[in-house]
């Protein structure tokens, strides 16, 4: 069973996190079990750029303040953690073990437990202080994956965009879901 943590900070691109979600649902089924938190900017621009709720997908939904969550602990069996999107300011705190939240404590746990942590960053053009807070986290052992999504496969939709890269996320974490097809295949 893979114990797994989204997040999603307030930076653009909550239908990244949704397509990742549903994706998720799917997998469920095959020992996938998914914890979610979200900044409170977050579900502000998952209301404007996805409408609805986060909650109508099912999983188990954590407030951003609550340090009692289980993966908030290293002695928790949560294995890997992908923050999607994530933005700068979410980078930086994490690059630096700054765990004033519950996404970032969890990142922390991730990176000091040697475990899987994914940041899907979304934020262009970069500074050299994005630079260097994601050359930060790559040598603590975290994946820096910026949302550029491939055009290979001759993509036709938005969400045949937006799988490109949440098919890139799912194979980092070690999910097996079929998202397209891949260099080289048909």
């Amino acid at each position: 069973m893979l114990n797994l943590v989204v997040a999603a900070c307030g930076a653009s691109g909550a239908p990244y996190t949704r397509r990742l979600l549903q994706a998720l649902r799917a997998a469920e089924a095959r020992d996938v079990a998914v914890s979610v938190v979200m900044s409170p900017t977050a579900r502000e621009v998952w209301s404007h750029e996805c409408g609805g709720d986060v909650r109508d997908l099912g999983f188990p939904l954590y407030d951003h303040r609550d340090f009692h969550a289980p993966f908030a602990s290293g002695s928790s069996d949560t294995q890997a953690m992908v923050v999607i999107p994530c933005s700068m300011g979410t980078l930086a705190r994490i690059a630096h073990g700054i765990s004033q939240d519950l996404i970032g404590r969890a990142a922390d746990v991730m990176l000091k437990e040697r475990r899987k942590l994914v940041l899907v960053t979304r934020e262009t053009p970069l500074s050299l202080i994005h630079i260097e807070n994601m050359r930060a986290v790559t040598l603590a052992g975290g994946v820096v994956m910026p949302a550029s999504p491939s055009f290979y496969g001759k993509k036709e939709t938005v969400e045949d965009l937006l799988d490109s890269v949440v098919g890139r996320v799912l194979d980092h974490l070690g999910v097996p879901v079929d998202r397209g097809p891949r260099w080289g295949e048909p």
